[in-house]
């Protein structure tokens, strides 16, 4: 197993109308491609979408995707009014990347719903050029993507779906590998937008009592169990719950304390470094899944092993989204939320299972264990494929 490399790209891009930065980072290429999510952040900087590059090689490689990883930030506030012509000129400059090495999509501060219509307006047809082009057949691709991209199921699109459904996979696979039930398992998730609602979704549905909810105005705590179906059709488009929804036993307590409520499972679906050396020490978790990227600073990792908590990696139980946009890129699973269900049900609890036996076989930690098995599948993809691939004959 090689060593983590250098980034093979890192540019730093200046709005010429509000001196604002964007970034694009390329972590590694396998035959020609790269993949991540386009995020805006107030504070966004190259360094941390540096850091998610790499993880997003991490979680290509733990799912065996032919591809590297990528990642886009945007210095904004993305309830800025200028945000999205901000957005618009970002994705006009990267125009070269998008159709050569580098497929994008939704992250934190940004819709799928707004990248396609800002790759629409400016007649780039997706946010996952790059990987529809691989596919050999970029209208029959690109209509299939189009397809799924604009599935809705239960009243809410798949696209803000998937990812919290692999979540609740993982947690479910990790609790049962402990010799536990999802059914019954006390959960406390941080964040409640598309990623923390859905995993509060299907988690319930599985059987598990959302205790904790916490957004940017504080905690919602309720130890018989949050309505969260209430909840979800509460919030705005920040993940922000509507106070005047709440049950009349809900209880609010000051965000922070999110991390010290007792419970089975934490579920940190916000921002990175959610779990830091300042507050780790007040989990009362057995088990976090990690479902925002990064969510645990390096300083906290180790402390929370000592502590006996089980820490399953973002690039693990998070990449379902990911996972999803690949597979349907390259032609292996249909545009049906079926077809998606369908697959992360089966793919996430195997990666899940073949992690954990790792950690308990070679006595590391499940991160160490699940960064082995990517860079592993990493460099047997990258020997298989090349890491640069030609470019096509003609522009597409």
């Amino acid at each position: 197993m090689s060593p983590p490399a250098a980034p093979y790209l890192r540019l730093t891009w200046t709005d010429p109308e509000t001196g604002r930065q964007g970034f694009l980072v390329i972590d590694r290429l396998v035959r020609g491609l790269s993949g991540g999510g386009m995020r805006v952040r107030d504070g966004c900087t190259l360094d941390e979408v540096t850091r998610l590059a790499a993880t997003m090689s991490l979680k290509n490689g733990v799912l065996g995707i032919p591809a590297g990883g990528a990642k886009c930030g945007i210095d904004s506030n993305p309830r800025d009014p200028d945000a999205l012509a901000l957005l618009r000129r970002f994705v006009r400059a990267m125009a070269p990347l998008w159709d050569t090495y580098v497929a994008t999509g939704e992250d934190l501060g940004v819709q799928q719903s707004t990248l396609n219509e800002v790759f629409e307006e400016l007649g780039l047809g997706s946010s996952m050029r790059a990987a529809l082009r691989a596919s050999g057949d970029f209208e029959g691709a690109l209509a299939k993507a189009r397809s799924a991209l604009s599935r809705a199921h239960e009243g809410t699109p798949l696209v803000d779906l998937v990812g919290g459904f692999g979540v609740a996979s993982a947690t479910a696979a990790a609790l049962q590998r402990a010799g536990r039930q999802v059914q019954g398992a006390r959960v406390v998730i941080q964040g409640f937008g598309s990623m923390g609602g859905a995993t509060a979704r299907y988690l319930t549905r599985l059987g598990a009592v959302v205790i904790g909810v916490a957004d940017v105005e504080g905690l919602i705590v309720n130890q018989d169990g949050l309505q969260v179906e209430r909840l979800l059709r509460a919030r705005d488009a920040f993940g922000v719950i509507d106070r005047g929804a709440l049950a009349s036993d809900d209880r609010e307590l000051p965000r922070e304390e999110w991390v010290a409520l007792e419970c089975d499972v934490l579920v940190p679906a916000a921002l990175a470094d959610a779990i830091n050396p300042t507050n780790c020490e007040r989990v009362r978790a057995p088990l976090v899944v990690e479902a925002a990227n990064l969510p645990t600073a390096p300083g906290a990792d180790a402390r929370l092993e000592g502590m006996g908590v089980t820490v399953m990696p973002d690039f693990v139980a998070n990449s379902a989204t990911n996972g999803w946009a690949w597979w349907l890129a390259l032609g292996e699973i249909g545009p049906t939320p079926e077809d998606a269900f369908g697959r992360i049900g089966e793919v996430i609890p195997r990666v899940v299972a073949e992690v954990l036996d790792r950690a308990a076989a070679e006595h590391v930690s499940p991160r160490r264990a699940a960064r082995q098995i990517a860079r592993e599948r990493l460099d047997r993809l990258t020997a298989e494929h090349g890491a640069e691939a030609p470019l096509p004959s003609t522009a597409l």
